[in-house]
């Protein structure tokens, strides 16, 4: 269980680094509300609503709601959780309103004593052509720790 905590929570720094991430174009920003909840030693799933704003100001903010489900060690209870996420794609032609709905995976790694702090670095949405990266590291509050691979599922609301 060890190795499997230390080889996750290498994977996470690894992703988070600059030099690892994918070059590409920032579309926007991603605010996301994630929901409280209980981690049950192999996983979680919370429901989130999130609103992205396009560093294009001529685009409106976009809604989505959706889930993020862990898989691994992920142990203890969460209250409500802020993540801001840089959108990153492969050129600026690739965006439309809604266009960043789908499923995202990656490498993640958190830990609350009451107040803490976790990163994630998410690919995926249509096409698997987005890139999700950290921009402010979730606060959250609660007794929890989390080691492993997080799925986080998009869905458009009125794009």
């Amino acid at each position: 269980m060890k190795t499997i905590a230390l080889a996750s929570a290498t994977a996470l720094l690894l992703l988070a680094s600059p030099t690892f991430a994918a070059e590409g174009v920032e579309l926007g920003v991603l605010d996301c509300a994630i929901e409280p909840g209980t981690g049950f030693i192999i996983g979680s799933k919370k429901e989130l609503s999130c609103t992205f704003n396009s560093a294009e100001k001529t685009f409106a903010a976009e809604t989505y709601v959706g889930d993020v489900t862990k898989f691994g060690l992920d142990i203890g209870t969460t209250g409500t959780t802020m993540m801001q996420w840089l959108v990153v794609a492969p050129s600026p032609e690739i965006y439309a309103p809604g266009v960043l709905a789908g499923d995202y995976v990656g490498a993640s790694a958190e830990a609350t004593a009451v107040v803490g702090a976790g990163a994630n670095v998410l690919i995926g949405g249509s096409s698997k052509s987005f890139t999700l990266q950290p921009v402010s590291v979730q606060a959250q509050t609660g007794l929890n720790l989390a080691v492993g691979v997080t799925q986080f599922r998009l869905r458009s609301v009125g794009n």
